[in-house]
């Protein structure tokens, strides 16, 4: 679904963009899972055809992160099978490389699961000395939950993913989180259905977990399944009724359904509940002017362009407000901020001509930018209206009619 708003900013919110302790990878080895032969393969059916003495097993996926030279490089399997030999029995184990840097190794038969968590961490603490490098790792144990065999070393490649947020020197198990940053990732890539599998994955392991109820939610909301995705911010709010993200999700659905006095009233309730949000700042201010309350709206837009001034929309939304308030000085203040930082901007464009020409100064360039306008949006009749009466002022110095100064 294309959810059209005058900004392209104001959308739905999956996570705290004020969190700066993680760093997502730039690249995630779980696009792996989604080819159809991969090394990963190769390792599901060495598994099936290994005999295993026991049930159990651990799966870790590694990379070594930094290397010194190309020679390390070239000699890192051969390293990597002597150190695997050194702590596993080759009858009781496998690996496979799956690129020069990066391994999956399985090993079962060695005790509890808190003794293998014990060799694991030798085994990578032994191979960063011997490789002389940092090494990333990810793990997972079979059996956990439901998971299958090979659906557990997809789970180890999703931890991997999920401890490269964390450094290079990482190890992380499979868990919950991993499955959020996996339906993430599916998500970031437009596999809505797959993405909402893996959440539904991740809530089997944590039902209350916030972030997954509410990136569930969103995931059924840009799939247009909007009663769905209501019912996932009901639920996330009933866990935590003061989760802000969610508040403003909530708020969002109430201005697709057109519900704009419950839409103003969620949104300050998120406002109440943090007021440095520019989302939330941004569409309380475009919902509050929309509904005919450019006083109110001011203040929040205001918020809105000092919390980002990089971002067009709350300075556009401002020149609007200032234009319908005839004020056209400021507007065109607001309007060429916005253009600076949106040469595209058609409402700005046109905006800025209407302000210029109330002004009766730079005719030519209004001319020019309300031209400029109709070609970004050639069906906008109020653009074609306002070129028309600029036009009609420079032949004829007549006044521009209220018409003109209407919100775009």
């Amino acid at each position: 679904m294309t959810i059209k708003f005058s900004s392209k900013e104001i959308h739905f919110l999956k996570t705290d963009s004020d969190d700066f302790t993680i760093t997502p990878p730039e690249t995630y080895l779980s696009d792996l899972l989604l080819e159809k032969t991969t090394p990963i393969t190769v390792v599901e059916t060495k598994l099936a055809q290994a005999k295993k003495t026991g049930k159990k097993f651990l799966c870790a996926v590694l990379e070594m992160t930094s290397t010194t030279s190309d020679a390390v490089l070239e000699k890192g399997a051969d390293v990597f099978e002597a150190t695997f030999n050194a702590f596993w029995d080759p009858q009781k184990g496998l690996w496979e490389p799956l690129s020069q840097t990066s391994f999956v190794l399985v090993f079962w038969d060695q005790g509890n699961g808190k003794k293998a968590s014990h060799r694991l961490v030798s085994f990578k603490e032994k191979l960063s000395v011997a490789l002389k490098t940092t090494v990333l790792m990810g793990a997972a144990i079979f059996p956990h939950h439901d998971f299958s065999e090979p659906q557990t070393i997809a789970n180890a490649v999703k931890a991997f993913d999920h401890a490269a947020f964390f450094g290079p020197d990482t190890l992380i198990y499979f868990d919950a989180t991993s499955l959020n940053i996996s339906a993430d990732r599916l998500y970031q890539q437009g596999q809505y259905d797959r993405a909402i599998a893996e959440y539904k994955k991740g809530l089997d392991l944590a039902p209350t977990d916030i972030n997954l109820i509410n990136s569930l939610g969103v995931c059924f909301g840009v799939m247009d399944n909007l009663d769905q995705a209501k019912l996932e911010f009901k639920r996330a709010l009933a866990i935590t009724p003061n989760e802000v993200l969610v508040v403003y999700n909530m708020g969002l659905l109430y201005q697709i359904n057109g519900e704009m006095n419950k839409a103003i009233q969620q949104l300050r309730n998120a406002h109440d509940i943090d007021d440095a949000i520019f989302e939330v700042e941004l569409l309380l201010g475009h919902l509050l002017f929309k509904n005919g309350q450019p006083d109110p709206a001011m203040p929040h837009l205001e918020t809105a362009s000092r919390i980002n001034p990089k971002s067009g929309s709350a300075f556009r939304m401002k020149g609007e407000i200032y234009l319908a308030k005839n004020l056209p000085e400021k507007a065109g203040h607001e309007f060429n901020t916005a253009i600076k930082l949106n040469p595209g901007d058609a409402i700005s464009l046109s905006g800025y001509a209407v302000a210029m020409a109330h002004q009766d100064k730079n005719l030519g360039i209004a001319v020019s930018f309300a031209k400029n306008s109709i070609a970004l949006q050639p069906d906008n009749h109020l653009f074609k209206e306002r070129l028309k009466a600029i036009l009609e002022k420079i032949e004829g110095h007549t006044p521009l009619p209220e018409e003109t100064i209407k919100s775009a």
